[in-house]
């Protein structure tokens, strides 16, 4: 992971919850378990969306016990979106292959969203349970969406390209990925159009540059009124 990406994962992390226990690391038979379950969960959903995803149907596919699979996530919505985070992750992983061309940071993080947001769109169930599952998601699932969160801030710093962002740049990629979301309720709900989803994510990407150290401030009006009487 690049520089700046870990400085703003870091910095986007919420408060440590004093009474969360901490979760060792899975052994490499848990991951490989784990990677089965995420992959029935998107499998089912990208079928059926948020309503066939079943955690027994999931337990089946997956080839776990159902206690196995409630141990690993403790509802439907924590298992739907850890795999919005898990295809966030497979996402991101694309996107670095192939970078985005623009000439500025605006423009690349503009251009990652809507290819991120072009992959969602050929899996219209699996999004619609994804961001469903988001929306009802209550404080037991924080962990899973703080991981969504951050996966997706990551995504966009690797954009940007940034070595050391600053509180502003990442308060702007806070206030994008909140539109990117929105965008993506109001497509799958049929209110809003591919093409004003664009409209509205290279609109607020504009964030970037209007908070980059660098931007050079405008002369005031006095001066410039001054230059146009100059000679």
């Amino acid at each position: 992971m690049p520089a700046e990406a870990k400085t703003a994962a870091k910095a986007a992390q919420p408060p440590v919850r004093a009474a969360q226990p901490v979760t060792p690391p899975l052994t490499e038979r848990q991951e490989a378990r784990r990677r089965r379950i995420l992959h029935a969960s998107a499998q089912l959903a990208s079928r059926g969306g948020f309503d066939a995803v079943q955690m027994r149907e999931v337990a089946e596919s997956s080839q776990v016990a159902l206690g196995t699979l409630y141990r690993y996530f403790p509802s439907k919505v924590h298992l739907l979106v850890a795999t919005m985070q898990d295809q966030l992750a497979h996402m991101h992983g694309t996107l670095r292959k192939k970078p985005p061309s623009g000439d500025t940071a605006a423009e690349r993080v503009a251009e990652t969203l809507m290819r991120a947001f072009r992959a969602l769109q050929r899996e219209p169930h699996l999004a619609d349970a994804m961001v469903r599952a988001l929306t009802f998601a209550d404080r037991s699932v924080s962990p899973e969406v703080d991981q969504v969160s951050r996966q997706t801030t990551v995504i966009i710093l690797d954009a940007m390209g940034l070595d050391d962002p600053t509180p502003a740049q990442l308060s702007a990629v806070r206030v994008i990925e909140h539109t990117w979301h929105s965008a993506l309720i109001t497509w799958l709900s049929g209110r809003a159009s591919i093409a004003q989803v664009k409209i509205d994510i290279e609109t607020v990407c504009r964030l970037i540059d209007l908070t980059s150290p660098h931007q050079t401030d405008p002369a005031p009006p006095s001066k410039r009124r001054g230059e146009r009487r100059s000679p």
